[in-house]
């Protein structure tokens, strides 16, 4: 018996389009263990804790761009920050919706770790979120399942205009919104 379960999606967003996914997400079962679970052949994304513990045997996979690692909402992002270029996806899960300490690592893994590549966001992610993934840096999705995942993808538009700054846009509205300078002879503030 296996001491893992592979998660699929036939579908996922990514770069705003609903494309296939032939990637699989590696979860260890209870009676394994980062050390000893067998990763099996294909394009996989590991947790972090399986790449930590099976790094030197892993190196070869993730040179041919087929291994991808994924963050529980636990783990900070700087813990593979000299690897992150090995690797084709990084994911983060949401373990439920409600949990939001993805977006934090999202964000450190764009803004302070440099990290360029696809950034997927995997777990309980449903449209209600997606316009706030995009603003700390995922380009990815991996909706629930259960899920119309065509209607999802509207939720990237549900709003026109940001005020923060973050990872989508680094000025906040007042310093993109070009403001004129009052005409010569304005009576504004001049206490009239």
């Amino acid at each position: 018996m296996p001491n893992f379960e592979l998660h699929a999606h036939k579908q996922i967003i990514k770069h705003r389009e609903v494309v296939a996914d032939d990637w699989s997400v590696l979860k260890v079962v209870e009676d394994g263990t980062p050390e000893t679970v067998e990763v099996p052949a294909g394009k996989i994304i590991v947790p972090v804790k399986v790449w930590l513990a099976q790094r030197e045997q892993l190196l070869a996979r993730a040179a041919r761009r087929e291994l991808g690692i994924w963050f529980a909402s636990d783990e900070l992002a700087h813990t593979v920050k000299d690897d992150l270029d090995k690797f084709a996806v990084v994911a983060v899960d949401f373990p439920k919706f409600s949990d939001g300490r993805g977006y934090s690592i999202a964000y450190n893994l764009r803004k302070r770790l440099g990290y360029q590549g696809e950034l997927r966001a995997i777990g309980d992610v449903l449209r209600d979120q997606l316009f706030q993934m995009v603003r700390c840096g995922f380009n990815a999705y991996a909706t629930r399942e259960d899920r119309n995942i065509h209607d999802a993808l509207k939720g990237l538009t549900v709003f026109s205009e940001t005020y923060q700054a973050s990872v989508d846009n680094e000025l906040p509205l007042f310093r993109r919104h070009a403001r004129g300078a009052l005409p010569e002879h304005s009576d504004v503030g001049a206490g009239i």
